[in-house]
């Protein structure tokens, strides 16, 4: 049966799979997902695939490293329901997000540029107004305290937390390294090292790391657009027969 599925274009789950190094679960799951369209089935039952959904295949695991697999399960989705206009929608929110990610990357690089010690006559602040600036909740800058991100003093009088410039920096900092998607007990390692070498030197491989992702990530989705664009094609070349 095996020869007369291949020889007629159709191909057994176990076919579509080794193509792709995959397991005829992750297929069946796929499907079941809607990433791939609706097999056909033999008379007895089985599961049969054909060249379009090879085609799908390949376009989603394209599309993945580049937009997530979130991201890329949606974009087949939306194709294979024929609403190519919300496919592209994702496509275009997730270059989106990719540029926010370089603009994120040359904020903490502006930010690093500015870690020289700042004038004390700029006051400090309290928990209250540091949040409201960096548009998080208090809660979370206790978190960041307690993971050593911020090192806030205390007023002797009341208690309250007291935020100093450094302080404020290092809050500023913080912030941007979570939106560039870092841990906080790496951002800890990372505002220890800058405080203690007084400058920017600590940070320079984790930013050449950074820059690296995002233009992996963009070539990503190049490979990604290219596939989605053959597996689009084929659908519609399919529709006109």
């Amino acid at each position: 049966m095996g020869r007369n599925l291949q020889d007629d274009g159709r191909l057994r789950p176990v076919d579509l799979a080794r193509g792709h190094g995959l397991s005829t679960q992750a297929i069946r799951n796929y499907e079941a997902a809607g990433i791939l369209p609706d097999a056909e089935r033999s008379p007895h039952g089985y599961r049969t695939y054909t060249p379009l959904h090879a085609k799908a295949l390949h376009a989603f695991l394209a599309l993945a490293p580049g937009h997530g697999h979130q991201t890329a399960t949606s974009i087949m989705q939306a194709v294979n329901r024929d609403a190519t206009g919300d496919a592209l929608r994702r496509i275009d929110e997730s270059h989106a997000q990719l540029l926010d990610d370089r603009r994120t990357l040359q904020a903490v690089e502006a930010a690093l540029r500015d870690l020289e010690p700042v004038p004390q006559e700029r006051g400090d602040t309290f928990v209250g107004p540091l949040s409201r600036r960096l548009g998080i909740r208090p809660a979370t800058l206790r978190k960041w305290e307690r993971a050593g991100l911020v090192q806030p003093r205390r007023d002797p009088r009341t208690g309250y937390r007291v935020y100093s410039a450094a302080d404020v920096r290092d809050a500023l900092l913080a912030h941007q390294l979570r939106r560039g998607g870092y841990l906080l007990e790496q951002i800890a390692a990372l505002i220890a090292q800058v405080r203690t070498a007084g400058g920017v030197a600590p940070l320079e491989s984790m930013l050449r790391d950074w820059h690296a992702r995002l233009s992996a990530r963009s070539r990503a989705m190049l490979t990604g657009a290219a596939a989605l664009d053959a597996y689009l094609g084929y659908r519609a070349a399919g529709d006109r027969r």
